[in-house]
């Protein structure tokens, strides 16, 4: 009996131990589960913090490559800017032209230096023929003329600077202002002007004129002369004796090879038997010109002509002249230039003048001069930064000694060589010898030597 109830006491008290134990176990369960889930939630919480930045940040990116698209949109709509060509101000320079003119600037700074002997006395201290080769102030004396030593002159006189503004209308119409200066003229004060103390000169018009289209109104070259055919000179023209050289006002037009103009007219009077030259500007009618071009790989020709009236007073002459001239390119590092010209009252445009248009009878009539004139000059390029050129230049006047008398310039030549060096991109460094020589209606002649250097910077 005591056995059995041990025994039945056993299953009893297995039943009572899983009956205490079980709720402990079903709490400590739940608990767990509980904070199981508060972790679940608390990760699924980062989640969708996450995917929400992601989601601000997919936005914002989308956003900045719209704006990136528009601005790149923007900007090729825009015309591109020349490379390495920033503004230098954010409004326009020209405030008072026409909307979206150019405005453009350039020019070049030279130093000429030279050594001069003349035959027959020195060329006058602040003449033009001091700073360049003039003919007509080679002096000219008589068997016992003698020039003394050589002279030395330094000068920036011919440095220079242009000023240009260019519009293109919406309907195609081309519209240029253009002025150019340099500084070959005199002083505004008693030191300026001179080689005493400051070397002041005054700025000088060279060019100032607008075009539109075919038209030009304003001073610039003569229609009657041929810049292009212009020798690579160290001095200021170089074979000056029979090259056309006139700058003037006038109203020109041009179409296709053909251009016509009238300029201003002038004309210059030797008196009757005397030699001492003056200007009329009596003149009523203006010089008329026309010319006619061809151009192409090979160079270019062209042809002028050009009709004028002389005046003194109630006197009038008239005569015509002629000018051939260009340039032809012989391969790639050589070239011909060269003009020859002609007219009756040629004077004033041939050689600056060193003949007259007119000279007067002893009744006070006026008659137009015969004169004529060229050059020719050969051109070769050794290389990028050296080349030469080579010169030959001579007028020439039909005087009727008995109204001009003996003492008026009959001829003048000139030969020039030179070398240019060119270290860098648009420095030029020369040196020119030059030999000139006039000769009077009398048989004297006077002689120049010249070398001529300089240092120009083009900008």
């Amino acid at each position: 009996m005591t056995q059995r109830s041990a025994f039945a006491r056993r299953p009893l008290a297995a039943a009572l131990f899983v009956a205490l134990i079980a709720p402990g176990m079903a709490f400590a369960q739940t608990a767990k589960e509980k904070a199981l889930e508060a972790r679940v939630a608390d990760l699924e919480r980062q989640v969708q913090l996450l995917l929400s930045s992601q989601q601000q940040q997919q936005t914002q990116i989308t956003t900045t490559q719209e704006q990136v698209t528009q601005v790149q949109a923007a900007q090729a709509a825009k015309p591109a800017a020349p490379a390495a060509k920033q503004p230098i101000q954010n409004s326009t320079i020209l405030t008072a032209s026409n909307p979206g003119s150019t405005f453009s600037y350039g020019g070049f700074i030279k130093m000429d230096a030279m050594v001069t002997d003349t035959s027959d006395g020195r060329i006058a201290d602040g003449s033009s023929g001091r700073l360049f080769y003039v003919p007509s102030t080679i002096p000219v004396g008589g068997p016992t003329a003698d020039g003394g030593d050589p002279y030395a002159d330094f000068h920036a006189q011919f440095s220079r600077f242009w000023l240009s503004a260019d519009h293109v209308t919406e309907g195609g119409d081309k519209l240029k202002g253009f002025v150019e200066m340099d500084f070959f003229g005199g002083g505004s004060n008693a030191l300026a002007g001179n080689e005493t103390a400051t070397n002041t000169y005054a700025v000088t018009l060279r060019h100032a004129y607008v075009s539109w289209n075919n038209w030009l109104a304003g001073q610039t070259w003569s229609n009657f002369m041929d810049a292009a055919a212009l020798p690579d000179a160290v001095d200021f023209v170089g074979p000056t004796d029979g090259t056309i050289f006139v700058r003037q006002a006038q109203l020109r037009y041009t179409k296709g090879p053909w251009s016509f103009s009238i300029e201003n007219p002038q004309t210059t009077v030797t008196p009757y038997l005397t030699g001492a030259r003056f200007n009329s500007g009596d003149n009523a009618a203006p010089d008329v010109t026309a010319r006619w071009l061809t151009k192409g790989d090979w160079g270019h020709f062209t042809v002028a002509g050009m009709v004028r009236q002389f005046k003194l007073l109630d006197e009038t002459d008239t005569g015509a002249s002629v000018s051939v001239s260009g340039k032809f390119n012989l391969g790639k590092n050589d070239d011909i230039r060269y003009a020859v010209n002609a007219g009756q009252g040629i004077g004033r445009y041939l050689a600056f003048g060193v003949g007259s248009d007119v000279v007067t009878e002893a009744n006070g009539d006026i008659n137009a001069l015969d004169g004529y004139g060229g050059f020719v000059a050969w051109r070769h390029v050794f290389s990028p930064k050296v080349r030469t050129n080579l010169m030959y230049s001579a007028s020439h006047f039909d005087n009727d000694t008995a109204l001009t008398g003996w003492g008026v310039t009959e001829r003048t030549q000139s030969m020039h060589a030179n070398v240019i060096y060119s270290p860098f991109p648009k420095l030029d460094i020369g040196a020119e010898l030059i030999y000139g020589q006039r000769s009077l209606e009398d048989d004297r002649e006077g002689d120049l030597k010249r070398l001529h250097t300089s240092v120009k910077y083009t900008f």
